[in-house]
C-alpha cells in the first residue's frame, strides 16, 4: 500500500462564520438609527398614510339635494371613480372640467416619461463614454456637460420659455433654413416637443454621471483583449461595456423614470398645461386650487401607485439593483464536501487503492 494511499484526505478550510450581533450592539444600533426613522415617519409616512385616508372622504361644499354647504364625511370609493370612471356625482364629467381630463394627462405624462428618457439614455451613454476617454482637457468637458444638470429646473424652464417664443431664437434659426415659425407654448405636438427638448437638456448630464460611474469600475484589462482578439468597436460596445453597465445604467434609467412620471414645474412654467400638455401632477395642483383637496388626494394616491408599480417592474425584472447586498446577504450555493463514498470513487479514479 502506498503511503499517499495511506494519507488521510486533507478537509478543505472551512470559511469562518460571521459573528452575529449581541443583544447590546443591537439595542445600540437600533438607538442610533432611531433618530432617522422618526424623521423619515414624520415627513414621508405620515403624509402618505394621511393623503390615502382623506382620499376616502368627502370634500366640503354646497350640496346639490339640500342647497346647504357641508363638510365632507365617507365619500368610499368616489373620489377614485371621479378620476378613473369620469364620473362627477352620478353624471359623466363634462368636457373642460379637471375629472374629464384625467386620461389625457396620463398619456401626455407616458408621452413625457417615453420619449424624454429613450433619448436621454442614447445622450446619457454618449456623454459618458466621451467623458470616460483619456484626453487632454477632459475635466472642461466633463465640466460643461454637467453644467445644465445644476442649473433650477425653473430657471431652465424660463430660459426655454424665451428661446421657444414666437420671435425666440429657435424660430429665428429654423427661419433660417425655411421652416416655422412654430407656436411652441401653444400648438399641441410643437408644445410637447418644447418640453421634451427642455427637459433633455436639463437631465441628460445626470444620466451621463450615473453611466460614467459605472464605465469607470470596468477594468481596462478586458478591452485589452478585446483588441487582442480583434474585436470591432461596436462588438465591443456590446458584448463588453453594455452588460458590464447593466446595472448603473438601469438605475440611472430607473430613477429618471420616476422623475418624469411625477413632472410638474418644467411644463407648469413653460406651457402652463396649453395645448395638452397638463401632466397628472399638474392636475392634482389644479384640482387642490379649486378646493377638491381629498379628490387631489385620491389622484395623488393613484400616481404614487403609479411610480411605485413601476418601481417594482425596474427592480424586479429589469436588473436596476438599487440596494447592493452584501455578499453574506445573499443565499450560498457552495458545493457541498465529498462524502465517503465520493471520496473513494475519486481516489479509484486517480490509481490510489485505500
Amino acid at each position: 500500500m502506498s503511503a499517499v494511499a495511506q494519507q488521510a484526505p486533507k478537509k478543505a478550510p472551512t470559511p469562518k462564520a460571521r459573528k452575529s450581533l449581541n443583544a447590546g450592539q443591537a439595542r445600540n444600533g437600533l438607538l442610533l438609527v432611531l433618530p432617522t426613522l422618526l424623521f423619515l415617519s414624520v415627513i414621508i409616512l405620515y403624509p402618505l398614510i394621511n393623503a390615502v385616508v382623506i382620499s376616502f372622504e368627502k370634500d366640503a361644499g354646497l350640496d346639490k339635494a339640500t342647497g346647504m354647504f357641508v363638510q365632507g364625511g365617507g365619500a368610499g370609493i368616489s373620489n377614485y371613480t371621479h378620476w378613473l370612471l369620469q364620473q362627477c356625482g352620478t353624471e359623466s364629467c363634462p368636457p373642460g372640467t379637471l375629472g374629464a381630463q384625467f386620461y389625457s394627462a396620463f398619456w401626455v405624462t407616458i408621452f413625457f416619461t417615453v420619449v424624454s428618457v429613450a433619448i436621454e439614455t442614447v445622450l446619457g451613454i454618449w456623454f459618458a463614454m466621451i467623458m470616460n476617454r483619456d484626453f487632454k482637457g477632459r475635466a472642461l468637458v466633463r465640466a460643461a456637460i454637467l453644467v445644465p444638470w445644476a442649473i433650477p429646473t425653473a430657471v431652465t424652464a424660463k430660459l426655454f420659455y424665451f428661446i421657444f417664443a414666437y420671435d425666440g431664437i429657435a424660430n429665428h434659426l429654423l427661419g433660417n433654413i425655411g421652416l416655422g415659425p412654430f407656436l411652441w407654448t401653444s400648438d399641441p405636438w410643437a408644445a410637447k416637443f418644447a418640453i421634451i427638448i427642455a427637459d433633455v437638456w436639463k437631465t441628460t448630464p445626470f444620466m451621463a454621471l450615473l453611466i460614467l460611474a459605472g464605465l469607470q469600475l470596468i477594468p481596462s484589462d478586458v478591452y485589452e483583449a478585446a483588441e487582442i482578439d480583434g474585436a470591432t468597436k461596436w462588438q465591443t460596445f456590446t458584448k463588453i461595456t453594455l452588460p458590464l453597465v447593466k446595472v448603473p445604467l438601469m438605475v440611472a434609467v430607473l430613477f429618471r423614470t420616476l422623475d418624469v412620471l411625477r413632472i410638474y414645474d418644467l411644463p407648469a412654467i413653460l406651457t402652463n398645461g396649453v395645448g395638452g400638455t397638463t401632466s397628472l401632477s399638474m392636475l392634482v395642483v389644479s384640482q387642490i386650487r379649486a378646493g377638491g383637496f381629498n379628490s387631489a388626494s385620491a389622484l395623488s394616491t393613484l400616481v404614487f401607485l403609479l411610480i411605485a408599480f413601476t418601481a417594482f417592474l425596474f427592480i424586479q425584472f429589469g436588473g436596476a439593483d438599487v440596494i447592493k447586498r452584501p455578499p453574506g446577504a445573499k443565499k450560498k450555493k457552495d458545493a457541498a464536501p465529498p462524502t465517503a463514498p465520493a471520496a473513494t470513487a475519486v481516489a479509484a479514479q486517480s490509481g490510489v487503492t485505500p
